[in-house]
């Protein structure tokens, strides 16, 4: 019959899914450590202020408001307005993505303008030799956010309860939740930790970065980033793609074969 493709197994299908959720959860603990480096760079570099932890933003503007010290206002705010513009952004590239997808397409290519935002970081970072004024932090700062934002959205899409990569509060929420029913969840607890242990080495890292090679920091969360988008554009093809090059190939056989 012209069109028609043999379907695999269950038990194949099975085994294709869990492999594909346990590349998806390497790729997960590396985009949790980029963002680990990326805080821990900023904060340290960029007047204290966060490009993915929002959370510490929203605590610093409130500090600036009440006249506490803190970080410049003008500072948090550019890392709050280009982190939104970013989830707005992403949020249009990827909300068309199935959910039944374990990593879709539409992910990669978000996760693709994060690399280019941490290159570009990189880049200014560089031409400042790790020391930028207040202008120029702002610029890195928003560059930052943007690419967190992008990220943020990317994974959010995957819906995976308490996993967004960039902040640990829900992660943290979850795993201790988890906790409470020992026996039944053991699989998420140890995915769930192993996201909040990678943030930590990721900072850990972005700190040593920091003191001992501080030109070269922002170029530890850039390669995993681009690790992780160079990875999911080989191992998670897209599906709808291949599925009508498969038909019309058999569509062709069965021509020729008539």
């Amino acid at each position: 019959m012209f069109g028609i493709t043999a379907r695999p197994a269950p038990g194949v299908v099975a085994r294709d899914r869990h492999d594909a959720v346990l590349a998806r959860n390497k790729l997960l603990l590396l985009l949790t450590l980029s963002s680990g480096a990326v805080d821990a760079i900023c904060f340290l570099g960029l007047g204290k202020v966060f490009t993915a932890f929002m959370t510490g933003n929203f605590v610093f503007l409130g500090l600036r408001i009440a006249g506490a010290p803190g970080p410049h206002t003008v500072s948090v705010i550019v890392a709050l307005c280009a982190f939104s513009a970013g989830v707005c952004s992403a949020t249009r590239i990827v909300s068309p993505a199935s959910r039944s997808d374990v990593w879709p397409r539409r992910v990669t290519l978000a996760l693709g303008v994060t690399v280019v935002a941490q290159a570009a970081f990189a880049a200014l970072w560089l031409g400042v030799s790790g020391h930028a004024s207040l202008t120029a932090a702002c610029f890195l700062l928003g560059i930052s956010a943007l690419g967190m934002g992008f990220q943020t959205a990317a994974v959010f899409s995957l819906g995976i309860q308490g996993v967004f990569t960039t902040a640990a509060t829900a992660t943290f929420t979850v795993l201790s939740g988890d906790s409470a029913h020992w026996s039944n969840t053991e699989p998420e607890r140890r995915r769930l930790a192993a996201l909040l242990i990678a943030l930590t080495v990721g900072a850990v890292a972005g700190g040593l970065l920091m003191v001992h090679a501080r030109d070269f920091a922002p170029l530890l969360p850039l390669c995993a980033s681009a690790l992780v988008v160079g990875i999911a554009a080989v191992g998670f093809p897209a599906k709808r793609h291949a599925t009508r090059t498969v038909v019309a190939e058999d569509q062709q056989n069965a021509a020729l074969a008539a």
